[in-house]
């Protein structure tokens, strides 16, 4: 019979040793997860011919308006001609405004529109019902648990960096 994860675990996973059995279905249970997570806002972005990487885009901005696109890069990991592509669109569909710096006229300070505003807002719901309804059902020592591991997922280098900024208001 396979290892499956219980919420009764034997002696060795309460030492963490997991089988490599459990640890496949920790996988897959990932992509099943992510699947769900974005399944909502996939349909909603469907509309409108975006993407994930609109997705992102347009919660980072949110996130911290004001942003540089070379920050946005940095946060995303991705190729300067790739976001151009992305915030392109943003921008002529009138979701995104690209502003001369204050202090360095060279950068573009990215902001929401009241337009893009209300897609990440559409966008972000459909999540948080998703997440709240897991959360709550899964209980705030589960909660606890699941931000220690995603925190782990995260590269070693990115790590105090990327929850920092998340802990930030």
């Amino acid at each position: 019979m396979a290892a499956r994860f219980t919420t009764n675990p034997t002696r060795s996973e309460q030492l963490l040793f997991l089988t490599d059995d459990q640890l496949r279905q920790g996988i897959e249970l990932m992509y099943f997860a992510y699947r769900g997570f974005t399944a909502d806002p996939d349909r909603i972005l469907e509309e409108r011919a975006y993407g994930r990487a609109h997705h992102r885009a347009i919660h980072f901005i949110n996130r911290r308006p004001g942003l540089t696109v070379n920050e946005l890069i940095d946060l995303l990991g991705v190729t300067k001609q790739s976001l151009n592509r992305v915030l392109r669109q943003l921008v002529d569909d009138g979701l995104v405004e690209s502003r001369v710096g204050l202090e360095d006229r060279r950068h573009r300070n990215l902001h929401l529109t009241e337009a893009g505003q209300a897609l990440e807002q559409e966008l972000t719901a459909a999540q948080r019902r998703r997440m709240r309804a897991a959360f709550s059902n899964a209980g705030p020592e589960a909660v606890a648990g699941f931000r220690k591991v995603l925190e782990q997922m995260i590269d070693p280098e990115l790590r105090a960096r990327v929850v920092g900024w998340l802990d930030r208001p």
